[in-house]
């Protein structure tokens, strides 16, 4: 939201309802906004851009929609997550593929150096790990404590990723 104009209650009020249509995977009732100037990469308080929300709940279409419009996809919320991240946390494969065909960046990070490749070594997904993996993820690649892909699938006791990425070693 803009941060140098103070916004009275009915603004945030819309503002509210399209974070929450972007929660909702709303792309029918998002896309006209976009296409008669919304920005795709609104945020809110907490730094989530609506690709970001669209990424975290699941919502494929909304997100390549929002990418179709300009939405950043290395644009990261306050904690320093980016979509890619959020989908691959939340298992979601097909946000995942729409997002790296969106241009997001396959190794892409925020501060802490993890990427969407230890996140699916982290909570043994499978599927996103070897659909990262064929896009070109570096499985050697170290977060900011220096532990890469494999080190956190052993760490987080994910026995499947940790055996696939041991055989890439």
């Amino acid at each position: 939201m803009p941060s140098d104009t103070p916004l009275d209650d009915a603004t945030l009020a819309v503002y509210g309802r399209i974070f929450q249509a972007a929660r909702d995977g709303a792309t029918n009732e998002l896309t006209p906004l976009f296409e008669h100037g919304l920005s795709p990469n609104l945020r809110n308080d907490k730094g989530d851009t609506l690709l970001m929300l669209a990424s975290y709940h699941g919502h494929a279409a909304l997100v390549a929609a929002l990418l179709a419009h300009g939405a950043d996809p290395q644009l990261a919320n306050d904690k320093g997550q980016t979509p890619l991240a959020g989908a691959t946390f939340k298992g979601y494969g097909a946000v995942v593929l729409a997002l790296l065909d969106g241009g997001a960046q396959v190794d892409g990070c925020g501060p802490d150096g993890r990427t969407a490749l230890t996140y699916a070594a982290m909570f043994n997904r499978m599927e996103i790990l070897e659909l990262l993996l064929a896009r070109g993820a570096d499985p050697e690649a170290r977060d900011a404590s220096g532990a890469n892909a494999l080190a956190a699938a052993q760490l987080m006791g994910a026995p499947e990723t940790a055996r696939r990425l041991s055989e890439l070693s």
